[in-house]
């Protein structure tokens, strides 16, 4: 049976992220990166594409799944006739000034009251030609190579593991079996013997817990917070800085559905909203790493900001379809790369300008190229700002005049107006800039808004809807108090309700077939707009709702079923976790 979306945990080292199935099962783990084809590709590439299981070797159930306290090393728990045994997995995160592999993933298996015996399946798969490697031994440790990539794996029992075999291993109270895998791309392969991997493991569980201690997050919702924000930090590749929208490609929108997508890039609008959550939350270092990201990826194509960037900084590269991969539940295709990287997306601009006035305001000063990065952008809004474009949720129909973003335009001249002005900036740009931005706002609120519904549109003309608009009260085109914003509130909540807390992004016609889930970043935009507007009680009753959605990890995938409230789409997503700190800070004044 395929295991559900929601009910996956993830484990990572800020390069690569694993998702690990309730069944000690590591269905997902792309190498040496997360843009990186698969090792162990089960999720979306069928039985071929590999895993990597670990469990008791009799009738069993998980008993407990739990993440050890504020770290990244999830923790399942089986309870066997007479005993538990228990599995902890942590990829190794900080490996810098020590002797290890940049790929380290400990599987720890402990077992209480007796003996159990555990199966071990390893079977790596590698390309997304899902071919199976060359196989030697190592003294103690198994080895397979395919072209540039080997993997290395010891028991530490003597057991010597077989790619593609059962491997049973038995495990006796207080004599904990440590399962290591070490990974080597273009480079020498290490061999890490257990007990330091085990230790290495617990060395990374106490880094995460130290971090998590410097969040300031208050006492209200500190745990769902903290949660959010390891997940944002595992999603951030640490390389370069760049942040990930999610760790897997396909997971579908619909089950059985087309909409299935490759969210393993880094989105400007995704390293925007991370400076917010963090500077939220006193993280000004992360924060500032995200501006550092942005400067360094949009080098290139300066003055256009591309709608999404490979953690290189690169363009994403061409969407294609893996024609013999069965995908989750059988939705296909499953796609590699993205095809929205060659869109016009006019809001990108917004986000990243408030990004930046968001660090100014908090004290940074930006320096030389962040700001003449900075002007290009409020420079190509002047420009581009009255053409349409594809909009923030990267539809596949002809493009529009989007009224969010023309308001996320406005919001990155209002921004750079404001960069300019603290810093003491040219007088002749300021005054152009404050012109175009005048003209937009009048535009906007001419043909964006519609008198007969008191409410803002879709696009220009239209009569629909987007939850998008919800972002509305904190651009500042219009007051909080406007009977605009309210109107517009009300018709988003009224016109596209999922039920509950939940709502969909919209609901015309948008190039595609097949239908989707509730959006989860707009019902935390949504608490997040009732909060600035001061209908506060609605916000927390609403944010309650949510948090409940979450699995049982405290996880959050990018869409959910407002039928059985099973997750969609690709998981975790960092762009709700975003959203849900954002809600939670703006519930907290």
């Amino acid at each position: 049976m395929t295991t559900p979306i929601g009910a996956y945990g993830m484990i990572g080292d800020t390069r690569s992220a694993a998702l690990v199935g309730p069944d000690g099962s590591i269905d997902w783990l792309c190498l040496p990166r997360f843009d990186s084809p698969p090792v162990f590709g089960r999720l979306v590439g069928g039985e071929k594409a590999g895993w990597f299981s670990v469990g008791p070797d009799e009738p069993a159930n998980p008993s407990e799944r739990r993440y050890r306290g504020n770290t990244a090393t999830l923790e399942t728990t089986w309870a066997v006739d007479g005993g538990r045994l228990v599995l902890a997995d942590s990829l190794v995160a900080e490996v810098t000034g020590r002797p290890l592999p940049s790929t380290l993933l400990v599987r720890r298996i402990s077992a209480e009251g007796r003996a159990i015996r555990v199966r071990v399946e390893f079977r790596p798969r590698f390309g997304y030609a899902r071919a199976a490697g060359r196989t030697r031994r190592h003294k103690a440790s198994l080895v397979i190579e395919r072209a540039d990539t080997a993997l290395a794996v010891t028991s530490g029992t003597g057991d010597m593991l077989s790619p593609d075999t059962p491997t049973l291993i038995d495990v006796r109270p207080g004599r904990p079996v440590t399962i290591a895998m070490s990974a080597s791309h273009r480079g020498p392969l290490h061999f890490v013997p257990p007990a330091i991997a085990a230790t290495e493991a617990e060395r990374d569980e106490t880094g995460w817990a130290r971090w998590a201690d410097t969040l300031d997050t208050g006492p209200r919702h500190r745990q769902e917070l903290i949660r959010s924000f390891i997940t944002l930090r595992l999603l951030t590749y640490s390389p370069s800085g760049a942040p990930v929208a999610a760790p897997t490609t396909s997971l579908p929108e619909n089950e059985g559905g087309a909409r299935n997508w490759d969210y393993r890039y880094a989105w400007p609008r995704d390293a925007s909203i991370g400076i917010a959550a963090f500077l939220a939350a006193g993280n000004d270092r992360e924060a500032l790493g995200f501006l550092a990201w942005l400067v360094h990826a949009s080098r290139l194509d300066r003055p256009r900001l591309p709608a999404l960037f490979t953690l290189d900084g690169r363009p994403a590269p061409r969407e294609r379809a893996l024609a013999d991969w069965p995908g989750y539940a059988d939705s296909r295709p499953v796609r590699v790369g993205n095809g929205a990287g060659t869109q016009h997306q006019l809001d990108g601009y917004g986000w990243v300008l408030d990004g930046a006035w968001r660090l100014t305001q908090r004290g940074h000063r930006l320096d030389g190229e962040a700001w003449r990065t900075m002007k290009a952008f409020a420079d190509q809004v002047t420009r581009k700002w009255m053409l349409p474009d594809a909009g923030i949720w990267e539809r596949r129909d002809a493009p529009r005049h989007h009224v969010h973003s023309k308001l996320m335009a406005w919001l990155a001249l209002d921004r750079a107006i404001r960069i300019g002005e603290k810093r003491g900036g040219s007088s002749r740009k300021l005054r152009h800039w404050r012109t175009a931005s005048r003209l937009l706002g009048e535009e906007v609120r001419l043909r964006g808004y519609d008198p007969d519904m008191g409410s803002y549109t879709s696009a220009y003309g239209g009569r629909d809807v987007d939850a998008a608009l919800l972002l509305l009260p904190g651009i500042g085109l219009e007051p909080t108090a406007s009977p605009r914003v309210a109107g517009t509130i009300d018709a988003i909540r009224r016109r596209l309700t999922a039920g509950g807390p939940l709502l969909y992004r919209y609901r015309d016609r948008d190039g595609l077939p097949g239908d989707e889930g509730a959006f989860l970043p707009c019902s935390f935009w949504l608490v997040q707009a009732l909060a600035q507007t001061g209908r506060r009680p609605e916000a927390e009753a609403l944010f309650e709702d949510l948090l409940g959605l979450a699995g049982p990890l405290g996880l959050f995938g990018e869409e959910i079923d407002p039928t059985s409230l099973e997750h969609l789409g690709n998981y975790p997503q960092a762009l709700t976790h975003a959203a849900l700190v954002q809600a939670a800070e703006a519930l907290d004044g």
